[in-house]
Order: structure tokens, then sequence, then C-alpha cells
């Protein structure tokens, strides 16, 4: 499992070599949610991963996208968040007594069990993609009992990383955002929109699809509260998820669960950005 102890090794492997990193904020138990940064040409692009816990592959894969970008030449300006859930990921690879006192609160959460392999929560309880200030709380999923999925908070913005993560996407003004999630190889692009929006957005995720091989989902399948949404919603601008690892792998999935995936397409940020700006959607 791709840890959270890891990803800062990575990070600050990185920073020595001259890559600009920092951190968006902190998470509810004050860990640091790091950013890394590709300098190019043109308008951002920011790629999220890691929102929940047990996706831990979808942090490798973005990973592994910064360490090649830094091999190649690029032209694109992408922004990374690999890990946007610090606390989850801990939780589900060290398990509750990593929270000291909060611990039995946490075996509650999860039904007593000390196994946190498969929560995709924050150490809250929360779900934190159904945090934000996207037709909050209306999802077909959501639930009002904090746990280790679909818990939508006490209000949109109640956790300190979701509120840290839309503040840093505010600052940095993107043109395009990606949020690597697992699993399914899917696609999503639509949360209400119409007209010449819809179409433009439809066609930056049919060009994804072709990309990736990724099925491209029309819909939403009743979602709501995540952060594609509230990009759409509220800053108007293209938002993909994408769904790494094949459908029919189990959770927790090993690492070589996104290999496939990243072999096919490494420079997926800045191919999209490309496409972007040929086509004059920005």
């Amino acid at each position: 499992m791709y840890t959270y102890g890891e990803l800062l090794d990575d990070v600050n492997y990185l920073s020595r070599f001259g890559v600009e990193t920092g951190c968006v904020g902190a998470s509810r138990f004050g860990r640091l949610i790091p950013f890394v940064h590709m300098e190019g040409k043109g308008k951002p692009v920011l790629v999220t991963a890691g929102i929940h816990a047990r996706e831990h592959v979808s942090s490798l894969f973005a990973i592994k996208q910064i360490y090649k970008f830094f091999s190649v030449t690029h032209v694109s300006d992408v922004w990374w968040v690999p890990m946007v859930n610090p606390d989850g990921n801990v939780l589900a690879s060290s398990g509750a007594e990593a929270f000291g006192f909060e611990k039995n609160k946490l075996l509650a959460l999860n039904g007593g069990n000390h196994d946190f392999s498969l929560w995709k929560a924050n150490a809250a309880g929360v779900d934190l993609n159904v945090n934000f200030d996207a037709k909050w709380g209306e999802g077909k999923l959501n639930s009002r009992i904090a746990g280790s999925e679909n818990f939508v908070g006490e209000r949109a913005f109640s956790e300190p990383e979701t509120l840290a993560l839309a503040e840093f996407t505010k600052k940095i003004k993107p043109c395009l955002t990606l949020s690597y999630h697992a699993k399914g190889r899917e696609i999503y692009y639509e949360f209400g929109q119409s007209g010449a929006t819809l179409e433009r957005d439809r066609d930056i995720a049919e060009y994804a699809a072709s990309l990736t091989g990724f099925t491209l989902i029309n819909g939403t399948r009743g979602s709501a509260g995540g952060y594609k949404d509230w990009c759409i919603q509220s800053l108007k601008i293209p938002s993909l998820t994408l769904e790494l690892a094949p459908d029919d792998m189990e959770h927790p999935l090993p690492d070589c669960a996104i290999a496939d995936d990243f072999e096919r397409e490494p420079m997926l940020p800045e191919k999209l950005y490309l496409f972007v700006e040929q086509h004059g959607y920005i």
C-alpha cells in the first residue's frame, strides 16, 4: 500500500531537485496536505488524488505521473495534490492505534473492526468527496451518520481537507481539473451543465476516454457534493473524475492495479491541456 509516509518521502526527494512543493493546508489531525507543481506555459491544470482513504493507488498513480513529468520535456503547467486525505490513508494503513486517544471512537465508527483497509472517509468519519458545496447532502447514497463512507458531514466544507482544497483551487485558477479515484476504469464529467458548456465538457471527456480506454459515463448516477461537482458548478470549468484500475479487482487494491493505466497514458494532464488549448476551450 502506498502510504502517507512514502508520499512525504517522494515530495521531499522532488523538492531537493528543485521541484516546487508545498502544502495546501492540513488535515483534521494536523497532517500536511502536500502539493507538487511542475511549471509550464499556459493556464494551470490541477490534479487531485487520494481523497478516499482506501484508494491509495490513485495517489501512487499521481506520483508516478509527477516523476514522468520530471523526467521529460513538458509544456503544460500542472499542479498535483496527490493525497487529499492523509488521515484516512494513515487509518487505512496503520489502523486506529495511530490516532491515540481517538482510537476507541474510530473503532466504534468501524463497528469494532480493527481492519480499516476498506475505509474511505477521513478520520472524523466524513466522506470528503461528498462534503463540497455542490448540491451538498442531495446525493443518492448520502448518509447523515459518521462512518467509513458516504457521511456528508455537519455542513458543506465542514472538514479542513475539503475547505483547504477549495481555497487552493480558487487560488491557482485552473482551466481544468482531474480527480483520480479507484476503481472501474470510468470517466465522469457531468454535473448539471447544458448547452455549449455540456458540449465542451463532453468533448474533453471523450478525448480522455480515447487516451485511456476508459468508459465514458453520461450523467451523475445520483452523486453530489464531490470535488468535480463543485468545480463544475462553482468555478464553471471542465472537471473530470477518472476511476482507475479494473473493476473486477477487489479493495484493498494492490499497487500493480494501476500499472496498465499508467503505461497506457502517463502524460494525461499534458495531453488534455493541449487538447483544451487547441480547441479554444480556455
